[in-house]
């Protein structure tokens, strides 16, 4: 297994095509690429259905799936505000690629065989399949996907992210093959000689204590250890420095512990989520997932510097847990939210997993939404930095 990444900030689409496929050609030398991933900056969406064609004349004719970006990732740089090309190519020897493109139209039922959910990727669980999907965010229930992809697949690592750079329905782009399609999720089954291991770094801190929801209504939750939520967060206010409570004030999160098993949850085994509205008068908070009675929680908070500190604790923890293997190359999707808007410079998380993991090729894009597993479940994360990072299973 080979990889290779490059990245162009030409300002003309068919220069920036080609001065990536003349370096991918240089890196793989003989070898023919398997899989071609793209991400384009909105600064070339007049060109966009041009894409595909240009890919296959300079980069050759492996499997091409891609999207468009608010902002592009490649040979491990990050290029905001500025027009950005980036690919990646990889070489993946006893690998089968199954490319698809789903609308929303086609999920099955919430109560489907798994085989209806089998039928739309066109691959089976027999073959130790891996998912990479990239969706638009206007026109896809993304968690309905993602809910089925799992009941489906359940070991099936699935990575990805929701298409970016247009901010309305149909203006962003997504490649699958020689197609652009507007709508829908686009993606590409992985099966045979291939694992793909999982870093979601979300970006925040827990403060005050682990609690119980003993009361709540589909997302409305009620009740926190028996008290009411905002009674709970005045307590827990008056405990926080000054400086945590000017961040509680517009960066506030709910942490959901999502396995009921896990009886001492650390970082990475929460599932961040926003606080989408309160009711004063019955003292509750709306928050953004289904809840549950028995639910284990813990209010979070996020800035730059917990977002440095959770992005390190993340990549030193899959670090330390991994057994040596050789990892060929990774994808990143990371939220629009951070980048250089977060971290007041450029490269901030691509540098950080270089130093912590390795210099391998990366590529990826900044998000509408990133896809990454929690405790073994697949969600439609915000704020974060998805990592997938490839390597052969022999």
């Amino acid at each position: 297994m080979k990889w290779t990444s490059a990245v162009s900030e030409h300002r003309f689409l068919k220069y920036a095509v080609a001065e990536c496929a003349v370096e991918i050609k240089e890196a793989l030398g003989d070898q023919s690429a398997d899989l071609l991933v793209v991400f384009v900056s909105a600064h070339h969406a007049a060109r966009y259905d041009e894409l595909p064609g240009l890919v296959r004349e300079l980069a050759g004719d492996g499997v091409l799936i891609g999207c468009s970006g608010g902002g592009i990732i490649g040979a491990g740089r990050e290029v905001e505000q500025s027009p950005g090309f980036a690919m990646a190519a990889a070489v993946l020897p006893d690998v089968t690629l199954s490319p698809f493109h789903i609308e929303d139209s086609d999920l099955p039922d919430g109560d489907a065989p798994p085989g209806d959910w089998q039928a739309i990727v066109g691959a089976s669980t027999s073959d130790g399949t891996h998912m990479l999907i990239l969706a638009d965010p206007f026109s896809l229930r993304g968690e309905n996907l993602l809910a089925g992809l799992d009941y489906a697949f359940p070991r099936a690592a699935k990575i990805g992210g929701l298409a970016s750079g247009g901010n309305q329905p149909q203006a962003n782009a997504l490649f699958a093959g020689e197609l652009v399609h507007r709508t829908g999720a686009v993606g590409v089954a992985m099966h045979g000689n291939i694992e793909i291991d999982t870093v979601v770094a979300q970006g925040c801190r827990p403060i005050g204590e682990r609690m119980q929801i003993t009361s709540c209504e589909r997302n409305m939750l009620l009740e926190l250890d028996g008290k009411p939520p905002l009674e709970v967060l005045r307590e827990m206010f008056q405990g926080l420095s000054e400086r945590d409570r000017q961040l509680a004030q517009n960066s506030l999160f709910l942490g959901v512990v999502m396995d009921a098993f896990n009886e001492a949850p650390k970082l990475g085994d929460y599932l961040i989520r926003n606080i989408v509205g309160m009711d004063a008068r019955a003292g509750a908070l709306s928050i953004g997932e289904m809840l549950k009675e028995g639910q284990r929680v813990q209010f979070h908070l996020r800035d730059a510097e917990t977002s440095t500190h959770d992005l390190n604790a993340m990549l030193d923890q899959y670090m330390g847990s991994r057994e040596p293997h050789s990892e060929s190359g990774a994808l990143l999707f990371q939220c629009l939210g951070r980048g250089a808007y977060l971290y007041g410079r450029p490269d901030h998380d691509t540098d950080m997993f270089r130093e912590k993991v390795s210099a391998m090729p990366l590529t990826g894009f900044f998000c509408n939404g990133e896809i990454g597993q929690v405790s073994g479940s697949t969600y439609l994360h915000g704020y974060t930095s998805s990592f997938g990072i490839f390597r052969p299973k022999e």
